[in-house]
């Protein structure tokens, strides 16, 4: 039945080029955002995890950032640790020259207090972001294991945590400020430096005849060539000689700490490129696919113009039989 009042054939090219224009709209937002999940209503289950991996992702650009603060803290007390072993491997070269009988060991002496000086110097220096791991203080609030953030962890309930690196600087310290109230007595510090304190000391062995020493102290300007002070001196560059390999061994702690965090600084690096690649295959757009798209929607749109203008005109040649 042909009628003037219902125009089936226009109904239907119209309800087609809506859908196609609605189509298009999207395609065209898709190349315009670089999304194809953009919004919850696109995908909600795409849309939620690519959320969650992007927060996660944040994260993990501050652990590098921590890293590298951390990379920075290692490398300043691993500077200081090197030139502190070039200034104390100086003074036992010092030492030994002293114990030749009849050499000046009062100029001797000045050179190990300018030394002594210079140590003490760089403990006090090497510090960063105010941590110096070289010269602490003991009793201050601040733990003496110190926390470098490493990594941002998801358990497979959801649950997260923080990874980190320990660093303990009571194996790294050269002077405790806490413990050096009385350097020239039998209590001498409990720094790598320092003389021991006591009997059960997990410091500097106790290797002079007074029952005590301490490298950033130590005196031979009153020592003469006889066989007691020849004993103290000998006392002297066992002790020196100890401090070295304890703070050659403190040396190369830090250089692990600082090669752990170079691997892990790299893991995090490479972990988030692959968190946003996974996250861009969930919801990216196919640049490719969307064009091809958008030229045949094109097509259609136009196509669909068409076909309505063809349904409205048919309406006109009813005019015809009325002629």
């Amino acid at each position: 039945m042909t009628s003037i009042n219902t125009n089936t054939s226009a109904m239907t090219a119209l309800q087609s080029l809506s859908m196609i224009n609605s189509n298009l709209d999207q395609t065209q937002n898709r190349i315009s955002t670089g999304y194809r999940v953009g919004a919850a209503s696109d995908n909600a289950a795409y849309w939620s995890i690519a959320t969650t991996m992007r927060s996660d992702n944040k994260a993990l650009g501050a652990v590098e950032d921590a890293l590298g603060l951390g990379q920075a803290k290692v490398d300043t007390a691993y500077t200081g640790m090197k030139a502190a072993i070039d200034v104390v491997d100086e003074m036992k070269a010092k030492l030994v020259a002293a114990r030749e009988p009849g050499v000046d060991k009062t100029k001797i002496q000045a050179e190990l207090t300018e030394l002594q000086g210079q140590l003490t110097s760089i403990a006090t220096s090497a510090s960063f972001s105010g941590e110096n791991w070289l010269s602490v203080n003991s009793t201050a609030p601040a733990n003496a294991t110190k926390s470098v953030v490493a990594s941002f962890n998801r358990a497979a309930d959801g649950t997260v945590s923080v990874g980190t690196i320990q660093i303990d600087t009571s194996k790294t310290k050269l002077f405790d400020a806490a413990a050096n109230t009385n350097l020239l007595g039998p209590l001498a510090g409990t720094g790598i430096l320092d003389g021991k304190y006591d009997a059960a000391g997990a410091y500097l062995t106790d290797q002079t005849a007074a029952g005590s020493f301490d490298v950033s102290t130590l005196s031979i300007s009153g020592l003469t060539d006889s066989l007691v002070d020849v004993g103290i001196l000998n006392g002297f560059i066992s002790g020196v000689d100890d401090a070295l390999q304890r703070m050659t061994t403190a040396a190369s702690n830090l250089g692990a700490a600082k090669s752990r965090m170079d691997i892990q600084s790299e893991f995090i690096s490479n972990l988030r490129d692959s968190i946003e690649t996974g996250v861009g295959t969930l919801v990216d757009a196919d640049m490719t696919e969307e064009s091809t798209r958008l030229k045949a929607l094109q097509t259609q749109q136009q196509l669909g113009v068409q076909a309505l203008s063809i349904a409205n005109n048919s309406s006109q040649s009813l005019l015809s039989l009325f002629r």
